[in-house]
């Protein structure tokens, strides 16, 4: 049984986005101010306030489209976690997503796994966070060519095939932030979206037809990126993870992504080579 009472959880605002980045950095965490912003305008981030008024812990609901939610960011300042205030706070965000009447997704660590078996999670597929350190090349990758504001509807219609649902809104973001990584395949079979890190540029999503034209879409953002680079592939891409080897890439960690009610994908897996990041799925 969780000590924290649910109802303690309060929905933040704008003026907690400080408390929200303060407890990713102290976590080690990529996440900047600009994705938390998406949660709080595409979603709910329910907080637990301290005694000082200041957030000691976070889960973040995303809705996409009618069929599921994203759920993310769940995180208890380092003083607070022998208190099950995790446990708590993900049964907050289940209750969220349950209210929607959606279903509950979410890209789990080994240990997290072990937390949400018994709540009635189950895995649909495993994916590996890939870490390296990248030099800019910008070495120009034939049949690739830069996205173009024209191209976003088409993409995010690409992404909502593969991921399983429409988030336009996302598209548009990463689009903004990284129009420089920002790659689609000249015969429409694919593209690359990135974003800055707090501490590395996180590649993805890579959608693409086959696993020769994600190579490309790789090969090319790699050759745009100078400095830390992280990017979170679908286990069994054999061809993409040797390049990644190639390069000097090294597996930092496993997540297993999750639902509350199935076991297989909501999109088409087959065209899903590197996701968006366990906070976006």
């Amino acid at each position: 049984m969780a000590f924290i009472d649910t109802g303690q959880f309060k929905r933040l605002a704008n003026h907690h986005i400080g408390d929200c980045v303060a407890l990713s950095a102290q976590a080690g965490w990529n996440q900047t101010i600009e994705d938390w912003l998406l949660f709080l305008r595409h979603g709910t981030i329910l907080g637990l306030p301290g005694s000082n008024g200041i957030t000691v812990a976070t889960g973040a609901v995303l809705p996409y489209s009618d069929r599921f939610a994203w759920i993310s960011m769940v995180l208890v300042t380092a003083s607070r976690r022998r208190e099950r205030i995790g446990t708590s706070i993900l049964d907050a965000c289940c209750a969220e997503v349950a209210r929607l009447g959606l279903v509950s997704v979410l890209d789990a660590t080994p240990a997290g796994e072990r937390i949400y078996r018994p709540l009635g999670f189950e895995g649909m597929f495993n994916l590996l966070r890939w870490q390296g350190v990248t030099e800019t090349r910008c070495n120009p990758t034939f049949g690739i060519r830069a996205m173009a504001a024209a191209d976003i509807a088409s993409v995010a219609a690409s992404d909502a095939a593969a991921f399983g649902a429409n988030r336009k809104f996302l598209v548009e973001s990463l689009f903004r932030r990284l129009p420089q990584l920002a790659l689609v395949s000249d015969d429409n079979s694919g593209f690359v979206l990135a974003r800055p890190g707090r501490i590395a540029t996180q590649i993805g999503p890579i959608v693409a037809a086959n696993e020769n034209a994600a190579v490309a879409l790789l090969d090319a953002a790699l050759s745009g990126i100078g400095g830390p680079v992280f990017l979170d592939v679908v286990d069994g891409r054999d061809f993409l993870m040797r390049r990644l080897r190639q390069s000097g890439f090294t597996v930092q960690r496993p997540f297993l992504r999750m639902s509350s009610s199935r076991r297989f994908a909501f999109g088409d897996a087959t065209r899903l080579f590197v996701v968006a990041g366990p906070e976006f799925g």
